[in-house]
């Protein structure tokens, strides 16, 4: 009869136990069954950014040597979209969906990478002011296959070369 009685005590302790793990296992579960972007734009949305106001996204883009009359100075607005820049709407959206926490979208390629050794053409683009509110400055080349995915990876922002088809082939 002893055995039946501490069998009974031991029960609750152990139901206890397990419904504690579960509970942990389905709250930590909850988090990571959100995508990384949507706290991303989570974080975004909570950030002031009025129309007209100091803290709106403004790029400066600067593109040389591109041909097929896409070479100058562009003025681009986010939120909204607006300015010299002949895409706003599109370069704006193109930087919204590939901004991501943690992650800089105007970084250069890493050095060390294994690049192709192809050649895109002598097009080159500046891009310097602000985005998401951070301070941009970086410099664009088409030299070799991991310039040619980084300057396509923005496209509208940057010119479409495979469109142009001027400087793009060579």
């Amino acid at each position: 009869m002893l055995r039946a009685t501490a069998r009974a005590t031991a029960r609750p302790a152990l139901r206890r136990l397990f419904v504690g793990a579960a509970a942990s296992v389905a709250a930590v579960g909850s988090f990571a069954a959100v995508p990384s972007p949507a706290y991303a734009r989570a974080d975004a949305a909570a950030l002031p950014s009025p129309a007209g106001g100091p803290d709106r996204d403004h790029l400066t883009v600067t593109v040389r040597d591109a041909g097929g009359g896409t070479d100058g100075t562009y003025e681009l607005y986010c939120d909204p979209a607006g300015g010299s820049h002949p895409d706003p709407r599109g370069a704006c959206a193109t930087l919204q969906r590939d901004t991501r926490w943690g992650q800089d979208l105007f970084a250069p390629a890493p050095e060390g990478g294994f690049c192709t050794m192809q050649y895109g053409g002598p097009a080159t683009a500046h891009v310097t002011g602000t985005w998401a509110g951070r301070p941009v400055d970086a410099t664009y080349d088409r030299r070799d296959g991991c310039g040619i995915a980084r300057w396509d990876r923005l496209v509208p922002l940057l010119p479409d070369m495979k469109a142009e088809g001027a400087a793009g082939k060579g």
